[in-house]
């Protein structure tokens, strides 16, 4: 199987075909979704498996995972295996399945679901799972302390999920998620390097798309006002709310942050602006930014900044800073949705639950201090994304946090990120793109938060590369 044709992009919607896969454990069954019985999609999505499975071989195991496992396409590798998580923490993988990478989605706006050309699908199997525990469908009381015990839980949950569909055993494994993913994926990575023989499958590397690597004050306060300044006619504020937020920025240390740290090679550690690793009392400039934008854009939305009213319907009830209450009943929380799914009914799913996964907090650093440079380094090839357009998570931000990493026997990046230098075939120059020692770094212009659904040409560009279906970025 090969990404690329003449040039160009291989992205054909997968029409209700796939590859011929089948699975001998007569459980597998049980899970079994007939793909032209899903409510309210018009079209053959073609087989597929979802359900809940233990976290664990234990009888008297209460928690449980929901999945939704999709085979490849007709151009999809049957050698490979995509994992797939959101982030929240608490957010279901159902939207990144339903709106970002799935083959079908119904993204806000759409009166109905529509065939996804650009699905992963057309790469290889994907496999969504709600986790952690607490999170959509998943059953049980969540006991998570930090990422390591998330990790462990998801490993569990994949032990008894091979034990089922055994012939996915030995495939080429990829992780992949994003925002509070760029948590999970690292840990969940690291933990499957260090336990070698925890899992049949060959773990190949990982993709987190606008992740949480580091430190809030990092990713969200630093870059913010400059944020502002690079997107003014977007933003719309007047000259008095800028010079208080210039004001701010200057006493912060946050108006010249990247001109006296920021370098390629860095010269030693990045400092923070302050003391606190979230902001210093009086230097909160983020929410002051958020407060003004939502006054003078109502629709202000803080996955991409673009968006102005109308705001779309989305069938999932969250498309932008704030949950939609006209929606209802949610796609995923009809009964029939539920029962062709195998799906709890007594579940209110909600894209983000109300339940804590970490009841006392997640105890973990952030990765980029502790196992995001191993996994690198064990990986054949590490991809971490970024929506230019996402103000939730700074693009900014990130390049600090990564100039402050250390893989591979150097920290940060050697020589600077250029401009223009991410090239999306058929498309042209779409951001920025810089790789070094195994790890390549995406910007993706116009793109907010979701790459996967606000630029799925990229996205699926991005993909093949990290599994190797192209040579180059």
């Amino acid at each position: 199987m090969t990404a690329r044709e003449g040039g160009e992009l291989v992205r054909r919607a997968s029409s209700g075909t796939v590859k011929n896969i089948t699975f001998t454990n007569p459980k597998a069954s049980e899970f079994f979704v007939d793909g032209s019985s899903i409510p309210l999609v018009d079209f053959d999505v073609g087989p597929s498996w979802s359900g809940l499975i233990p976290i664990s071989g234990d009888g008297n195991e209460t928690r449980k995972l929901f999945f939704w496992f999709f085979p490849p396409g007709p151009e999809g590798s049957l050698d490979d295996l995509v994992f797939w998580t959101n982030g929240g923490p608490g957010c279901s993988s159902l939207e990144g399945s339903f709106q970002e990478n799935g083959p079908f989605t119904w993204a806000p706006g759409q009166a109905k679901p529509t065939q996804n050309e650009w699905s992963w699908t057309n790469l290889s199997s994907l496999l969504y799972v709600e986790q952690p525990v607490g999170t959509g469908f998943s059953q049980g009381k969540p006991t998570a302390r930090d990422e390591n015990d998330v990790a462990a839980q998801l490993v569990g949950f994949m032990q008894q999920f091979l034990d089922i569909f055994s012939e996915l055993k030995g495939k080429k494994l990829y992780l992949t998620g994003e925002s509070y993913a760029g948590m999970y994926v690292p840990y969940i990575a690291n933990f499957i390097y260090e336990n070698a023989s925890s899992l049949d499958l060959n773990l190949q590397g990982i993709w987190v798309s606008d992740p949480v690597l580091g430190w809030d004050v990092v990713q969200t306060q630093i870059p913010a006002v400059a944020f502002v300044h690079k997107y003014e006619h977007v933003f719309a504020f007047n000259q008095s709310f800028m010079a208080e937020l210039d004001s701010i920025a200057a006493r912060c240390n946050y108006s010249d942050y990247f001109e006296k740290h920021v370098s390629y090679p860095p010269t030693g550690l990045l400092p923070l602006p302050g003391r606190s690793t979230e902001f210093e009392r009086g230097c909160d400039v983020w929410d002051m930014i958020f407060d003004a934008a939502v006054i003078v854009n109502p629709a202000f939305n803080i996955y991409r900044i673009f968006d102005t009213f109308p705001i779309l319907w989305d069938v999932l009830g969250f498309p932008g800073s704030f949950e939609q209450i006209q929606v209802s009943p949610l796609y995923f929380d009809r009964s029939d949705v539920k029962a062709a799914i195998h799906a709890p009914q007594d579940v209110d799913w909600a894209e983000c639950s109300n339940v804590n996964v970490f009841p006392r907090g997640d105890a973990s650093l952030p990765p980029a201090f502790t196992v995001l440079p191993n996994v690198i380094e064990k990986s054949n090839r590490s991809v971490i994304v970024h929506g230019l357009g996402d103000f939730i998570l700074i693009a900014e931000g990130a390049r600090v946090v990564l100039q402050n990493m250390t893989w591979n026997g150097q920290q940060g990046f050697q020589t600077p990120i250029g401009n223009d230098s991410f090239i999306v075939d058929g498309v042209g120059a779409l951001g920025n793109m810089h790789s070094e020692r195994g790890l390549t770094y995406f910007e993706v212009a116009l793109s907010g938060h979701m790459v996967p659904q606000y630029s799925p040409v990229a996205a699926f560009q991005i993909m093949s590369y990290l599994m190797g279906f192209r040579e180059n970025p």
